[in-house]
């Protein structure tokens, strides 16, 4: 297993936002979360990648067999949990180049110990552009700055990649997509086996592509058994 989520109830300003949630993710699965606007799947997304502004006030999140409840979003990131967020920052003055390679050497110096060289980040990164067809003029530039919605959505397959997580949080990745984007999106899943991914979808064609093996669905904060 993967993920155990285990009776997480969680707040934001004294509002309760998700009441008893328990759902188990096994390695491999492809999960969808299904529920209307304002059910509760943002939330339950970005508690597990550890967004600070929402409050668990009760229950356990145990990724990979270890409790990350009390982890902050960068240890949890660099575990292997990656978020692709449905709205994401500007980050004016830093290239996506520089982004990215400081995400690669923590990466990999917190899974083998060792530094990553300029030499193998670059090789990784070229086949990685390569595959994804990225214009290399891309990474000069600042990181989201004047990028389209679909060309937001391509970088971030790019950091997916390279980064290759245990488990890929993907919210409404098919939002701001044409179908040439979705396909990318659809095919990059499809391409990485030894990655789970939890996503949020609400376009049916979208989901159908990318084979999903489970389907839990939401409404007002709690889990609707099915």
């Amino acid at each position: 297993m993967i993920l155990e989520i285990k009776n997480l109830c969680v707040s934001m300003d004294n509002k309760i936002l998700l009441q008893d949630i328990n759902m188990n993710i096994k390695s491999g699965e492809r999960h969808r979360l299904a529920g209307h606007n304002g059910s509760g799947k943002s939330t339950l997304v970005n508690t597990i990648a550890g967004n600070p502004l929402y409050k668990i006030d009760k229950g356990k999140i145990i990724f990979n067999g270890n409790d990350i409840t009390n982890e902050n979003a960068t240890n949890r990131a660099l575990q292997g949990i990656f978020l692709g967020a449905q709205n994401v920052p500007e980050i004016p003055g830093l290239t996506l180049l520089s982004f990215l390679k400081h995400s690669m050497i923590a990466h990999t110096h917190y899974n083998t110990g060792k530094n990553l060289s300029m030499g193998e980040f670059l090789e990784k990164l070229e086949s990685a552009r390569e595959q994804l067809n990225i214009p290399q003029d891309w990474l000069n530039r600042s990181v989201n700055v004047g990028f389209s919605g679909g060309e937001r959505k391509r970088i971030m397959l790019l950091r997916l990649i390279l980064t290759q997580p245990k488990l890929a949080i993907l919210d409404e990745p098919d939002s701001g997509a044409d179908k040439d984007v979705q396909k990318q999106i659809a095919d990059t899943i499809n391409n990485m086996p030894k990655t789970t991914f939890l996503f949020i979808s609400h376009q049916d064609n979208f989901t159908n592509n990318v084979k999903i093996t489970k389907t839990t669905t939401l409404d007002n904060g709690k889990i609707v058994i099915q």
